[in-house]
């Protein structure tokens, strides 16, 4: 099978075993700006970013990783009706994720995993039961994870999936 612009042997591996879906995934690794960029943490006039700007920029990390490990994004922002709220609604395979992504600036000394507490634990099962009840009949296996992005001024964010994580 030739395959035009694709001259290295791993990745014509990649694409017989696993198809378009991996390569497509190696090619976000590789060159998703989100993910291989160094983060400015001030904009052009100096003047720190605000947290909601640190919060967008983790959650297109976190989309970036998703997609570059395989995984399909469903929904973004997903709102129950209510009061479930998910950042990212993600299908590994057959497994759906219910992600929380968690941003925090490097100098912080709080894990970010330590901010989804019993609450908001709560409110992302909720948000899940809405979105699995959407599905209808089939009842698909899932799991409820989060994403710590650690953000250094100059530097690639630090990226930890806690798989599992209640």
């Amino acid at each position: 099978m030739a395959l035009p612009g694709i001259r290295d042997m791993a990745q014509r591996s990649i694409l017989k075993r696993f198809g378009t879906s991996a390569l497509a995934a190696t090619i976000v690794a590789r060159f998703s700006p989100w993910l291989n960029s160094p983060c400015r943490l001030t904009d052009a006039s100096g003047e720190a970013r605000d947290p909601q700007w640190i919060g967008r920029h983790g959650e297109r990390v976190a989309v970036s990783w998703l997609r570059s490990q395989g995984c399909k994004i469903l929904s973004r922002n997903y709102r129950g009706p209510k009061g479930g709220e998910i950042d990212i609604i993600a299908r590994d395979g057959k497994l759906l994720l219910f992600v929380e992504v968690k941003t925090r600036i490097g100098t912080q000394p709080i894990r970010p995993l330590d901010a989804v507490d019993h609450h908001k634990q709560k409110l992302i099962e909720r948000g899940a039961r809405h979105w699995i009840s959407q599905l209808g009949t089939t009842r698909p296996s899932w799991r409820y994870d989060v994403m710590e992005i650690i953000l250094h001024n100059g530097q690639k964010p630090h990226i930890n999936h806690v798989r599992n994580a209640f």
